[in-house]
């Protein structure tokens, strides 16, 4: 995917980018590659893999939820800034938390958002179950995203915990969500969590089938969730 198709792909989706905005992604993809020389950030490293599979795909949570406001979004597991950094850079108003586990991560996302020049980020390096168990930040954000982290089952106990009580957390999947959805669906209730809406749609160039589903924070999450690191994985809720 070009720059040229990405922006008309995103046009044809209501989504402008300014000047500003098309510099911060093109540093962004320097940077990304730059770094990806020295650590193990990303498999993806041709510059139009990059637009569609990197970009693209993170940004088109915004197709089918507003994020037009100013809300508090956590994204676990970001990895090297996705979905939750170009969603930054087209939503400047966001307020951006990051929890990720590898150390290495959270140095190149300070470095990312310095270069890129972005505010009200934040960068935890921390385990999400751990995260979730801190009061400082437990049910305390708008929205918490995660990309492809773990199965629905495993990624509700990481993600519903930091949503607040009328929050939403936002699943972005590869294929088979209907049925992670539905072996997710005790653990999803049990944590205060409603399917709202979920979404089915392919990348453009035939970059794959991608899934969106949107969970509601009905009621606060108990006290006892999520369990200690490393458990939901083992033992998922059933």
């Amino acid at each position: 995917m070009n720059q040229a198709d990405f922006l008309q792909q995103l046009d044809e989706q209501g989504i402008t980018l300014s000047d500003k905005q098309l510099k911060q992604l093109e540093d962004y993809f320097h940077l990304l590659v730059e770094w990806n020389e020295k650590m193990n950030l990303t498999a993806i490293t041709e510059k139009g893999e990059v637009y569609l599979k990197h970009f693209y795909d993170s940004i088109s949570a915004a197709f089918f939820f507003d994020f037009k406001g100013n809300e508090s979004i956590c994204d676990v597991g970001a990895g090297a800034g996705f979905p939750s950094i170009p969603l930054k850079i087209v939503f400047p108003e966001l307020k951006v938390t990051i929890v990720d586990s590898l150390k290495k991560r959270i140095t190149f996302l300070n470095e990312l958002a310095t270069k890129l020049g972005l505010s009200n980020v934040a960068f935890y390096h921390d385990r999400a179950e751990n995260f979730g168990k801190n009061d400082a930040f437990r049910e305390s954000y708008d929205l918490v995203t995660a990309r492809a982290v773990a199965r629905m089952s495993v990624l509700s106990e990481l993600c519903l915990p930091l949503c607040r009580t009328k929050g939403h957390f936002i699943a972005m999947k590869g294929p088979n969500l209907e049925t992670e959805l539905r072996d997710a669906e005790p653990a999803i209730q049990l944590l205060g969590g409603e399917l709202v809406e979920s979404f089915t749609f392919d990348l453009p160039e035939e970059g794959g089938e991608r899934n969106i589903a949107i969970i509601a924070k009905r009621r606060k999450t108990p006290k006892k969730y999520p369990r200690k690191a490393g458990v939901p994985n083992r033992e998922p809720i059933v």
